[in-house]
């Protein structure tokens, strides 16, 4: 069901910055389908992959953008940052995810570098060291030594869909057509619902829904 025909309509830019993504999602998707249990049908796959284009902007945004201003930083993280603080740390994304994710989600404070190292990555945007690990014991990939599967073409969909399936145990809810159940447990809340429904309905035309 996912097409390389399809892919490039729907991420129409996918390989901007990842050479191969859209090639790598479509080759994989067969057996990582049938690995995690997810019945290849147009429900199920437009939530997922309409989740999945609202997290990594359809393949654009493979890796977290923490290029914040002093002011974006002390509007999205005021308990983490002081003025004096945001002002020093404004548009340097790695001073931002150590500050950020330090100390939390399993990551080591500062001097340490795990923010930065396990800040979102991949089609479900995963994030932090604790997730990390858990998604090494599910699929059996190296995430904690060697991030970079998450965004590289041939493991990307199987960290993605990993996740969705065993860590957030969001499949229940696509079976159901539950967008809020599905985005709250992917996640954590309702951040980007009105895009994701957007992502989530081009989805459902292109399959036919």
């Amino acid at each position: 069901m996912i097409t390389l025909d399809l892919m490039q309509r729907m991420w129409p830019h996918g390989d901007q910055h990842i050479p191969g993504l859209l090639e790598g999602i479509v080759k994989s998707a067969p057996a990582v389908l049938a690995k995690y249990g997810v019945p290849d049908t147009p429900l199920v796959i437009a939530h997922m992959m309409g989740q999945f284009s609202e997290e990594c902007g359809c393949g654009l945004e493979m890796i977290e953008n923490d290029n914040y201003s002093a002011e974006g930083l002390l509007r999205t993280w005021p308990h983490h940052f002081t003025p004096s603080l945001a002002a020093r740390a404004a548009h340097n994304p790695r001073m931002i995810c150590d500050i950020a994710y330090g100390g939390r989600l399993g990551n080591a404070p500062p001097p340490s570098d795990d923010g930065w190292r396990y800040a979102g990555k991949g089609l479900s945007q995963l994030t932090g060291k604790d997730n990390y690990v858990a998604l090494a014991k599910v699929t059996g990939l190296d995430v904690v030594n060697h991030p970079e599967l998450l965004t590289a073409p041939d493991t990307t969909f199987e960290c993605g869909v990993a996740d969705y399936v065993k860590l957030c145990g969001c499949l229940l809810y696509a079976e159901k057509d539950d967008v809020v159940g599905e985005t709250e447990h992917l996640n954590g809340g309702l951040i980007g619902l009105h895009d994701r429904i957007y992502q989530i309905n081009r989805w459902k035309a292109a399959l036919g829904i």
